[in-house]
């Protein structure tokens, strides 16, 4: 069988070829995948920071017993928020607007905490894709969440 081999022109000349074509083929396809899932996997941290932040930060507010303290307290609940999807702080914005209206209008309004008063909590992340250089930081994801202050609350 060697001597047919031998005869044919198959044998030495492609020993090792499958490891080359191997390595080559997980180079080609294996890294683009591994790049799309931490692209995904970025975008979808994003998400679930911005909606966790702004679900604490409106339970926070919403049980506060004046505007200063609830401020305090949404800004610590978004940062705890944040930080368990490890989100830097530094990329998150915490807005407010009015009961009926988008995040689109978020910073327009100021909360009183007037007993019955119903209001969103908007928190913006910007998601960071990973090897993308820091000037494109277009991918933003947001999180709302409408508060609605018991109508009665000892005051």
């Amino acid at each position: 069988m060697t001597w047919f081999r031998a005869r044919l022109g198959v044998g030495g000349s492609e020993r090792g070829s499958a490891i080359v074509e191997f390595v080559f083929i997980a180079l080609v396809v294996g890294l683009p995948l591994v790049y799309i899932v931490a692209g995904f996997s970025a975008v979808q941290r994003g998400v679930f920071a911005a909606n966790a932040a702004a679900r604490e930060a409106g339970r926070a507010i919403a049980t506060a017993p004046d505007v200063s303290t609830g401020q305090a307290r949404a800004e610590a609940a978004v940062g705890i928020a944040v930080a368990d999807q490890s989100v830097e702080a530094t990329d998150v914005v915490l807005a407010y607007a009015p009961a009926g209206a988008g995040c689109e209008a978020a910073g327009s309004y100021a909360p009183s905490l007037v007993p019955g008063e119903e209001f969103s909590v908007c928190v913006t992340v910007t998601v960071r894709i990973p090897l993308l250089p820091e000037f494109i930081d277009a991918n933003t994801a947001t999180g709302q969440f409408l508060v609605e202050r018991d109508r009665y609350v000892d005051g």
